[in-house]
């Protein structure tokens, strides 16, 4: 039923100028994302350089360290990512020079499951096959999401968001997984929120 496919994927790319927080949206028409790099600052004096001085856009081997990991965190494993610079700015790698927030992406093909608290996640690959888990969320993202018989109280926070491992961790290398959509398994990240599980996996043949 759910054959890995190896296909040749095309590498995309987004660039985000950095106006004070502006949002990056990454997206998958099919499949899910995967981060290849990402760079938080300046690698030419072309790239975002309308309308600024020369003096801004000298340094071209200025990065932020770790936007990369950051953005892997945030996005790997979706469909559509939405980003603020805000984000990735943690610290200034190199003051006076303007920056730009530069993501490269694959779009990998992938199994998409989504389980509302208080239920059972039940992945399964075919015989012969094991599960790889390419991301996976608790929390919310939106108002319409498992929101049937729940408050406007319940489902109005949709900045609740928490990246887990523990789906890999529990779920790499077998050939079915059943984990419990819950905050005793993954934790409250936003209390009074009903929140569900969003996975994103594979399954592959073992090496």
């Amino acid at each position: 039923m759910f054959n890995s496919v190896f296909l040749d994927v095309s590498t995309e790319k987004a660039i985000t100028c950095d106006n004070g927080g502006n949002v990056q949206r990454i997206s998958c028409d099919s499949g899910v994302i995967s981060v290849q790099a990402a760079l938080y600052g300046r690698a030419d004096n072309q790239t975002c350089s309308r309308g600024r001085p020369a003096n801004q856009l000298t340094n071209t081997t200025c990065s932020q360290q770790g936007t990369v990991d950051v953005l892997r965190r945030r996005c790997d494993g979706k469909r559509v990512c939405e980003l603020n610079t805000v984000i990735v700015r943690t610290s200034d790698p190199c003051p006076g020079t303007y920056k730009y927030l530069e993501t490269t992406y694959i779009c990998n093909p992938a199994i998409r499951r989504i389980i509302c608290e208080h239920s059972l996640a039940n992945l399964f690959c075919d015989d012969g096959q094991v599960i790889s888990v390419y991301g996976a969320d608790y929390g919310r993202r939106d108002r319409t999401t498992c929101s049937y018989k729940r408050t406007a109280r319940q489902t109005q926070n949709v900045d609740c968001y928490n990246p887990t491992s523990k789906v890999a961790e529990s779920c790499n290398g077998k050939n079915s997984c059943i984990i419990s959509s819950s905050n005793s398994v993954f934790g409250d990240p936003c209390a009074g929120t009903f929140k569900y599980l969003e996975v994103a996996y594979t399954c592959q043949y073992p090496v």
